[in-house]
């Protein structure tokens, strides 16, 4: 719908600043399954590029998506993309599973999550250009993992997928890396971080780098009571405020957390990248015996909402299944009355 949206948007200004219907096809194309659709829009059929209507969203930037990553980065970069993730694509298929990237990232993630009680997942890039995988990964493993029946159709019997969240670790270390460090939850992390920067400014890069290797490192070491105590003593503090102190510089350590090292934030490299934490994904549904490649929670929202948007347009709708909602959209509707 968001996309229809757009493109029918973008159809309205064409023609509104002078275009015309018949000279539409020679300013827009389409990336579709729908080819039929797509020719009523205006759209001539040779500037369709299709695509497979079996191909979820989040699985979907190798496919004909791709073309605005092709059109932003260049189509040489694109196929270094998709090199990067036939890299990884032949790494997942023919390395056996104990030396097996995705298979070893998805049995940790079963682990933490069904035997020791983790609800979560941070990822935690150190790079900037890295700001917004967290947030394609959070799509990739919460739509396609957050399941709770196994593809026979009986309830699961383990938690499934994880939350993922996270963001820059720059950032995040003055934001929530306190919970990983000292909160009572067990969060498992994964650091991403390249050993060359695009962007060499003095040592700002190695000061990075260590950070980045310093937050996995108190992660796992932590800091027992009689280091806090020895710390203290040692910037000249009375025994009461030592004692006073040291329980709350206490870090229990032990938690876990992986560290992905990349020689450069290249095309080829993110492409392996996210293809690794595909199959990782994969692998998890595999073992938990769900589906990873569909997403009816989200259909059933796209479904009630075309309701919702007839009771908040039209006049002597019925009323909404539940008071909740026709409240909310009674104050909508109150507000643009006048």
């Amino acid at each position: 719908l968001e996309t229809l949206k757009n493109a029918q948007a973008a159809r309205s200004w064409y023609l509104a600043r002078g275009g015309t219907e018949e000279k539409l096809y020679r300013h827009f194309i389409a990336v579709t399954s729908n080819n039929q659709a797509a020719i009523e829009f205006g759209i001539r059929e040779k500037n369709i590029f299709p695509m497979w209507d079996w191909v979820g969203g989040r699985y979907s930037l190798w496919s004909a998506i791709g073309l605005p990553i092709a059109l932003a980065i260049g189509m040489s970069n694109f196929k270094e993309l998709l090199s990067g993730a036939y890299s990884m694509d032949t790494h997942f298929r023919s390395t056996p599973f104990e030396k097996n990237m995705p298979v070893l990232l998805a049995l940790l993630g079963v682990w933490y999550g069904n035997f020791w009680g983790a609800q979560s997942h941070a990822i935690l890039p150190y790079d900037h250009y890295l700001r917004n995988i967290t947030k394609h990964l959070q799509q990739l493993d919460m739509e396609s993992n957050g399941k709770r029946v196994r593809q026979d159709g009986s309830p699961v019997s383990t938690d499934t997928g994880p939350v993922i969240w996270g963001g820059v670790g720059c950032n995040g270390q003055h934001a929530y890396h306190q919970l990983l460090h000292q909160g009572t939850q067990l969060i498992p992390a994964d650091f991403i971080v390249p050993v060359v920067s695009y962007n060499p400014v003095a040592d700002h890069h190695q000061w990075l780098y260590a950070n980045c290797l310093s937050q996995s490192q108190a992660l796992m070491l932590g800091k027992c009571r009689n280091e806090a105590e020895a710390e203290l003593r040692a910037k000249g503090l009375s025994e009461d405020e030592v004692q006073r102190l040291a329980p709350h510089k206490v870090i229990p350590g032990n938690r876990p957390s992986n560290t992905l090292v990349l020689e450069r934030i290249s095309p080829r490299r993110l492409g392996a990248l996210v293809a690794m934490y595909e199959h990782k994904v994969f692998v998890q549904s595999v073992i938990w015996g769900i589906n990873a490649f569909d997403q009816w929670g989200v259909e059933l929202g796209k479904e009630l909402g075309k309701g919702v948007y007839q009771r908040l347009t039209g006049w002597d709708q019925p009323p909404a299944e539940d008071a909740s909602t026709q409240g909310l959209i009674d104050f909508f509707r109150g507000r643009h009355r006048g």
